[in-house]
């Protein structure tokens, strides 16, 4: 495997043992072993190994030499906090964006709106037929999703933005929104229809309703995944003797 594959297999390891933390599936306290989940995702332990330092560096695991890694799960608060802030930084791209996007970058945020609206008729078609949810709807939103919010930060035109909102991300991932909004479809919608009126005002030209919608859009967001992360680590009722 060249150095690109080598990369992209540890940045999806990464990925997925980073979902798992944030959605309550791993709680915090728990010890990565690098055997462990070499052998639960077929891969050597090298990829593995690199992949919990690139979650050390997002402060979401502390890797103690010879023992694994120990998770450090954030807090609901935590995830608000940072929500807020993507929210500001990406509200500011949004409004730099429609005066300095080019014609290729908007045909990428129109292409990535295209890929949202398939994932949601994948989804809604599965659920009319009594199906569960695939990984091709999730890979696809995950991939629109993406790129739309990249092409917009990219689109402003400052280096600055554009490494601060990455260093937020290392800890707290947009994956992370699907596993807030798939369970409704409803939801989902909506999150489809928000994309689609910042795609509107950029192609206005209109930097503050693009501002403003995109600060709406990911506080919003925020407090859904907020809401997943709490309920998800809530402790299961007990019976009453």
């Amino acid at each position: 495997m060249n150095g690109s594959g080598n990369q992209a297999l540890v940045d999806r390891l990464a990925a997925t043992i980073q979902s798992r933390v944030l959605s309550g599936q791993i709680p915090s306290g728990s010890r990565l072993r690098q055997q462990t989940l070499a052998a639960e995702f077929g891969v050597s332990r090298t990829p593995v190994r690199e992949a919990l330092r690139k979650l050390q560096t997002g402060g979401l695991v502390h890797v103690e030499p010879n023992r694994g890694a120990v998770v450090h799960g954030p807090t609901a608060r935590e995830i608000r906090e940072a929500y807020e802030v993507r929210a500001e930084l990406e509200g500011l791209a949004a409004e730099l964006a429609p005066t300095r996007i080019s014609d290729e970058q908007l045909e990428r945020l129109r292409e990535a709106e295209r890929l949202f609206r398939r994932s949601m008729g994948s989804l809604i078609r599965r659920r009319r037929n009594g199906k569960a949810s695939d990984w091709t709807a999730e890979s696809d939103w995950e991939r629109a999703n993406n790129v739309f919010h990249q092409v917009i930060q990219e689109a402003a035109g400052n280096a600055r933005l554009l490494a601060t909102v990455a260093t937020l991300h290392l800890s707290f991932p947009r994956a992370l929104s699907w596993a807030a909004l798939s369970e409704s479809s409803h939801l989902l919608e909506e999150n489809i229809e928000q994309h689609h009126r910042i795609l509107e005002a950029i192609e206005r030209r209109d930097s503050q309703e693009a501002r403003r919608l995109m600060v709406e859009h990911v506080r919003s967001a925020g407090e859904l995944v907020t809401l997943h992360l709490e309920q998800a680590s809530a402790p299961e009722p007990t019976a009453e003797s």
